[in-house]
């Protein structure tokens, strides 16, 4: 049904789309909610996070394959100072209910156990909707810190 695709530097409006949408980023209201990704942002994003990313980083949209529209993005990253690998799966609000967000928690676990990685972790709002949706796929409560829940799962 989904599809992990590389985004073209072009297809950045889709990225800046949902950033901006102040539905699709609720689950950030307590950090600001809706980030603005300018077109001036792209390049230097674009640089870390697709072409050089060091392998420290992953990131993919979610493509509906039937449509071709762009549901979501699926990533994670090594957070160095931690010394664990973050996840991050953003649905457009327009998309969700669908079961993309269940379909790209899974595909990127599946991606980052092809890379090499053993453990996958989320430190989510201890408000978000989705912290359901993590628990239902295998990840536990490793800690709760003031506003948020720090997740793991072993892959």
């Amino acid at each position: 049904m989904l599809l992990l695709h590389v985004p073209a530097y072009e297809e950045l409006w889709f990225r800046q789309k949902m950033l901006a949408d102040g539905e699709t980023m609720s689950y950030n209201s307590a950090w600001g909610g809706a980030i603005h990704f300018s077109r001036e942002k792209w390049t230097k994003w674009y640089d870390r996070w697709i072409t050089n990313t060091e392998g420290k980083r992953f990131y993919r949209y979610l493509l509906h394959e039937e449509t071709g529209i762009f549901v979501g993005e699926i990533a994670y990253h090594l957070d160095e100072a931690e010394g664990i690998w973050l996840s991050d799966v953003i649905i457009h609000a327009a998309y969700r209910g669908r079961g993309y967000g269940r379909e790209g928690l899974r595909r990127l676990c599946q991606a980052a156990k092809e890379n090499g990685i053993d453990v996958l972790y989320d430190d989510i709002a201890a408000d978000n909707p989705a912290l359901k949706l993590f628990l239902d796929e295998g990840f536990e409560i490793k800690t709760y810190r003031e506003k948020t829940v720090l997740l793991k799962k072993d892959l």
